[in-house]
């Protein structure tokens, strides 16, 4: 099995030179707010709901709601903010567990959030969110870009209009931001992939693909880069990557692909899905092909989504960061920027009680602030973190 620490060599090595001075976080995922399902908003009647609710539409974004939460915590913040949460799609599971994390930081530094969308993986669908969020006085934007360029001129007007806008999980565009939060340094999920490959794959040898979300996704493509980067290693040159195919964050999708690819690579050994969504429906595909051995899936997913298949053998090992936390440190950040207690410059720390053992975290280059590296989950391990996120 892939050894924890070899994965955050990668992160930390890159993280320096990212985020120059930020303390490394703990080496497993586990925080005060992952665990925590408190609410502080709910969406209005005339929009879609949130991904909470288990509510789906593509229409009309909701006006912010009006509920307010508890106490402020002692992270630097002046209060909360009225955000609204903007994720590449609802009712995704990934951006639920996200929006806990967002709801209970809301709860905890007196602030209220909503969370709209579009019901599919679309840019374009996103743009009327941002615009009424804009119109509708927002405080706070806090999106996963579909599509970095396509959704930064609404986000430009937003922060014209002075609203502070927060990416997280897949960027904008730089420049249509005020600070990114980013899930883990790239550079380090590429080589985590790398090697998680290379571990699955019989003598770090054999074919492998890639299944990714959207075509135009910020963040997968900025790993799959990473992850080409590191293959050219010569430890690496055993794998030969065959195909990269995108599932568009859709489970039928993403299964029609999963499938196609066991077809035109009969001697596939490896499916790299680094996405939550695809690499259960790739697992999935294996077991039903009877693939199980033959054919291996890692990637990025859930401790819940991959229980079974960790246990069934279709998935030795996959990684994931804490999404929960993700969704905690984007609040966190908006409250702090809608406060003044930071501006979102380069150089610029602050610290959010709970998160990455109470050190400062830093923002680097281009504003983008980690939340910390990755954790590899594996059959010794997978049970407690089923338990302990409850995703």
């Amino acid at each position: 099995m892939i050894r924890l620490s070899r994965l955050l060599a990668g992160t930390a090595v890159v993280a320096l030179a990212v985020s120059a001075c930020t303390p490394a976080a703990s080496t497993a995922p586990a925080s005060s707010a992952a665990a925590s399902t408190a609410a502080s908003s709910t969406a209005a009647s005339s929009a879609p709901a949130s991904s909470e609710a288990a509510s789906s539409s593509a229409s009309a974004p909701a006006s912010s709601a009006a509920a307010s939460g508890s106490a402020s915590a002692s992270t630097g913040a002046a209060g909360g903010a009225n955000a609204v949460v903007i994720p590449k799609q609802i009712n995704n599971p990934y951006f639920d567990v996200a929006f806990k994390g967002v709801q209970k930081a809301a709860s905890d530094l007196g602030g209220q959030a909503t969370q709209v969308g579009p019901s599919a993986a679309d840019a374009t669908q996103q743009v009327p969110f941002i615009q009424t969020a804009t119109t509708q006085g927002a405080q706070a934007i806090i999106i996963s870009a579909d599509d970095a360029t396509a959704v930064a001129p609404a986000l430009q007007q937003a922060m014209g209009s002075g609203i502070k806008v927060v990416g997280y999980d897949s960027s904008p565009a730089v420049g249509a931001y005020d600070v990114f939060v980013n899930q883990a340094d790239t550079a380090g999920i590429g080589k985590g992939l790398a090697d998680m490959a290379c571990d699955i794959a019989p003598s770090c040898t054999g074919e492998i693909a890639v299944l990714s979300a959207a075509q135009t996704a910020t963040n997968q493509n900025a790993w799959i880069d990473a992850m080409k980067t590191t293959l050219g290693d010569a430890k690496y040159k055993g794998l030969k990557l065959v195909d990269t195919v995108y599932g568009n964050d859709d489970p039928q999708v993403s299964t029609t692909k999963a499938q196609a690819l066991l077809q035109a690579h009969p001697n596939l050994k490896v499916i790299v899905a680094p996405t939550t969504v695809g690499i259960v429906s790739a697992a999935q595909v294996v077991k039903a092909a009877n693939k199980t051995g033959t054919v291996f899936v890692t990637g990025l997913g859930t401790p819940k989504g991959m229980e079974a298949y960790v246990k069934g053998g279709q998935s030795p090992e996959f990684a994931l960061w804490n999404v929960t936390d993700l969704g905690y440190l984007a609040y966190a950040v908006a409250a702090n920027l809608v406060s003044g207690t930071i501006k979102g410059t380069e150089g610029e720390t602050f610290t959010v009680k709970g998160l990455n053992n109470d050190q400062p975290y830093t923002i680097g280059k281009d504003k983008v602030v980690v939340l910390g590296p990755p954790f590899v989950f594996n059959k010794d391990n997978i049970d407690k973190y089923v338990a302990d996120f409850g995703f």
